[in-house]
Parts: C-alpha cells; sequence; structure tokens
C-alpha cells in the first residue's frame, strides 16, 4: 500500500458505529495500565472523576435513594471500584462489572485492604448475566454514550430486568451542546498523549468524524509503530433530554429526574453533560 493510499484509509469516515473496540483499549496490557493510572489521577477528570466529586456523587445518591444495609447496587463499567467501594461502605450490598482486569485487581485489592465486600465481576456488561433485582444500577462517565443504538437498547433492556419495583437507574451522557463544539479534522503526533498508545515508539493519525443526522462522533485512531498498526474507534452518541427520554421508554423506562451531573446538580440547558434518574414505566 503507498504512503498516500494509507492515510486515505487512516482518515477516511466510515459508516456510523461500523466498528467497535472499546474491549480492546481496556484489555491491552499497555494501555489499560495507562487507563487504570488516569482513574486514579486525581488531578484529572478523564476516566474518572476526581475523588471530592465522587464523594459528592455517592453522598448524594446515598440520600436520594435511602442507600444503606440492605441495598442492591450494581455498577456497570466499576472500573477500579471508585464507586463500588464507597457504596460498600454504606453498608449496601455491591456488584461491580468490568472487562479491564487490571482495573479489577485494583479494585479488590482496595477492598481487602479495607475490608469491603464487594462483587466483582470481570465481564462485558452487555453480555455478561446478572441475578437479582437492584434497587440501583449506576453506568457513570457517559460510558453509555460509547454503545451503538442497538447495544444500548440491549443494555436498557437489562436495566428494566435488573431493577427491583422501586429500583432506580443513574447515568450521565454528552449533550448536543457538546456535539456542536466538536470539530472536524486529522492530526498526526508522534508518541501522542505521552506514551498512552505503546511502550514503544509510535505516530498516531486521528481522524475526528461527525454524523450530524445521527448527532454522533468518532475520533478514529491509526496507530503505526515500527512493526505493526492498529486501529482504535471512539464513538460518541449526544443526546437531548428528549431523545434520551424517548430512547429509554422504548425499553420500557422513563425519566423521573433531569440533572446537571450524577452528584445531583441542577440541569441547565448549556451544559455539556447531563444526567437522568430512571425507573420502571
Amino acid at each position: 500500500m503507498s504512503n498516500f493510499a494509507f492515510l486515505e484509509r487512516a482518515t477516511r469516515k466510515p459508516p456510523v458505529f461500523s466498528v467497535y473496540t472499546a474491549k480492546s483499549l481496556w484489555t491491552d496490557d499497555h494501555t489499560s495500565e495507562r487507563m487504570l493510572a488516569f482513574h486514579l489521577n486525581d488531578e484529572l477528570d478523564v476516566s474518572s472523576r476526581r475523588s471530592a466529586f465522587i464523594d459528592d456523587s455517592v453522598r448524594w445518591m446515598a440520600e436520594r435513594f435511602q442507600l444503606g444495609v440492605g441495598s442492591g447496587i450494581v455498577d456497570f463499567g466499576c472500573g477500579p471500584g471508585l464507586y463500588a467501594a464507597r457504596f460498600a461502605e454504606l453498608g449496601a450490598s455491591v456488584t461491580g462489572i468490568d472487562f479491564s482486569a487490571r482495573s479489577l485487581a485494583y479494585a479488590r485489592t482496595y477492598a481487602d485492604q479495607h475490608e469491603l465486600s464487594v462483587h466483582y465481576i470481570e465481564g462485558d456488561y452487555l453480555e455478561h448475566p446478572l441475578d437479582g433485582a437492584f434497587d440501583l444500577i449506576t453506568m457513570i462517565m457517559c460510558d453509555y454514550c460509547a454503545l451503538s443504538p442497538a447495544q444500548r437498547a440491549a443494555l436498557l433492556r437489562r436495566f428494566q430486568s435488573l431493577l427491583s419495583d422501586e429500583g432506580r437507574v443513574v447515568l450521565d451522557v454528552y449533550s448536543k451542546n457538546a456535539f456542536d463544539a466538536k470539530q472536524e479534522g486529522a492530526i498526526c503526533e508522534k508518541n501522542q498523549l505521552d506514551g498512552f498508545w505503546s511502550a514503544a515508539p509510535y505516530y498516531a493519525i486521528v481522524a475526528s468524524h461527525k454524523y450530524e443526522a445521527e448527532c454522533v462522533s468518532l475520533d478514529q485512531y491509526t496507530i503505526v509503530e515500527e512493526k505493526r498498526s492498529r486501529v482504535v474507534y471512539n464513538w460518541l452518541q449526544y443526546f437531548t433530554p428528549d431523545s434520551l427520554a424517548q430512547e429509554v421508554r422504548a425499553a420500557g423506562l422513563e425519566v423521573e429526574a433531569l440533572h446537571g451531573d450524577v452528584a445531583g446538580s441542577v440541569y441547565e440547558g448549556g451544559s455539556m453533560e447531563f444526567a437522568v434518574v430512571l425507573r420502571k414505566a
């Protein structure tokens, strides 16, 4: 393949949600290590929120949903257990599910060291079986937006089936305002993100695309090392409160409350993100 053809392929706009590579990002030995470091870096809002915000968020949910001994909680995409551990400190029965073995190893070690009882599951939350009726289901850090429409529909049906009669779902999403602010373009950087993609030298070609009709963006990363190249697709769906409400209704859920974030702040129309509390319809 010529250099020109390679660059054409690296920057070509693919069909929306045509490729799903999220799992490889979290299971690759090098990138999973870097992702965990981002999770635990309290100076960044990258993979997780800062600890002060997480404290506020758990405090709000504990009061809002009267969480404590006897409450059943499951955190989808729990990562290193930053929320799950705090829920367990309330005395709740907590399950966390994630497909990053490295993040879960950290979460289990932390739970053991602090004598917390959390059931951590290594698996794909789109497929791994779960039992029980939960009082609270959480999916935080806009993870919901990285899923295709079909994946989201299946996940919402799971939520509906796993909720207790009085159970609630808390999740956050990127807003249409964030989509409008997103820019298209292409760049090439050596060792982009300070070596995030590989321990060996590499070049990263990043092509950013927008899909106006679907309100979806794509950051397509072509990582070129000396002996291999690979492509990672970071899709994001953006929502308005109305479009999200319509989507959850199709799964037998409804929006009970709209907030600015998962710490219960007041929703403002100009924000880049918002959060919802869902219940069975």
